[in-house]
């Protein structure tokens, strides 16, 4: 593939492509993370050159996943102008689900990705976020990950963005003095075309990705271990989501969950006094958010096929239950029985969308 090679590290290689862009009338305006003050770090909308100087993509840290936002800006109606989306790989994966589940667009926009490292978790203490990303990025190059990255990120193996137009590689070469930006689609090849009088030829593919790739499926098989799901059983199911509080913050932080009234957030759900008087009367007690329990088991059953591993619902989860640990474990599970991989491509339905006759005679003869 074809690849713009840039001598700065890739913020500053980034910030200089999409002034280029702006200055050539290209784009009209850049989605991606900015830095706002000292250790304050959030997803903005960028029309206005002289603010590029704010933004710091590939800085190891996750507010929300954007695809959410993007699905927010996009679900009325496309911009009008081209906008560049600079999106984590798993953050491009959910804004596909969305597409599908039809919530949001992908007209006029250029989508800028890169081989990722993985994101610190936000309840790291801010004094030591510093610390923290200067390590990150010292063992980029080997895709080591660092304490304090979240536990999804540490067993992700689709770090490598298959749908980005604009594939900038971070894991596998010393990023700090070059930047390759690989054009993926022909749409990226055309908005980077005349920046340079020479291109290289690069795949996006390498034995260091190939080699993080191994390290981090063994990391996942040994998380899987130890979850043990298969042994819960009730009792085991209380234990785990027993210490839920009904925040709901998991659902929230879900790219996802889109429903603008859940079920189990409604008046129907919430108000069940006659039957929280049967239970007083059988059994002495009531405890009180009920059903915290069914409350993860319908996500998971909604949402598992189309997890895309992002680890937000764990990162925001104030009793620090491993959601996202569990439902990356059932969510593959499920995955590989319909055959689906999340967000890989657009034309592929969802299995939950598709209805085959053929599956209620399997059924039918097998009751005979």
């Amino acid at each position: 593939m074809k690849t713009l090679k840039i001598q700065k590290p890739p913020d500053d290689a980034i910030r200089d492509v999409l002034t280029r862009l702006f200055d050539a009338n290209s784009i009209g305006g850049v989605f991606a993370l900015t830095k706002k003050r000292e250790n304050t770090y959030a997803y903005s909308l960028i029309t206005k050159k002289e603010l590029l100087t704010t933004i710091v993509p590939t800085f190891p840290i996750m507010p929300m996943n954007a695809g959410k936002m993007i699905s927010r800006l996009t679900m009325v109606e496309p911009p009008s102008v081209p906008i560049a989306v600079l999106l984590r790989p798993c953050e491009l994966r959910a804004l596909y689900e969305l597409v599908k589940l039809e919530q949001a667009s992908l007209d006029n926009l250029l989508f800028i990705s890169f081989t990722c490292g993985g994101v610190l978790s936000l309840k790291l203490s801010t004094d030591i976020l510093a610390e923290k990303t200067e390590e990150y990025w010292e063992k980029a190059p080997s895709g080591e990950p660092v304490a304090g990255l979240r536990e999804s990120c540490t067993m992700c193996t689709a770090f490598v963005p298959d749908n980005a137009d604009i594939v900038v590689t971070l894991i596998g070469k010393d990023v700090r003095q070059e930047t390759n930006f690989i054009m993926n689609t022909e749409k990226g090849e055309k908005y980077l075309e005349g920046m340079n009088s020479q291109y290289s030829e690069q795949s996006i593919e390498s034995n260091e990705i190939e080699a993080v790739r191994r390290k981090r499926q063994a990391q996942r098989e040994s998380v899987f271990a130890k979850l043990k799901t298969e042994e819960l059983g009730w009792n085991g199911l209380i234990n785990v989501f027993g210490r839920c509080i009904n925040c709901h913050a998991c659902g929230n932080a879900c790219p996802i969950c889109y429903c603008t009234l859940c079920y189990v957030e409604s008046a129907e759900k919430d108000t069940f006094p006659l039957a929280w008087e049967r239970q007083l009367r059988r059994e002495g007690s009531l405890r009180i958010p009920d059903d915290t329990v069914m409350y993860h088991l319908v996500r998971m059953l909604h949402m598992g096929v189309m997890c895309v591993g992002c680890g937000m619902c764990s990162d925001v989860c104030p009793t620090d239950i491993p959601v996202a640990s569990i439902f990356t474990k059932v969510g593959q599970r499920m995955q590989s029985i319909v055959e689906y991989v999340p967000g890989k491509d657009l034309e592929e339905a969802m299995p939950l969308a598709i209805v085959d006759p053929e599956d209620f005679e399997e059924a039918e003869s097998e009751t005979e």
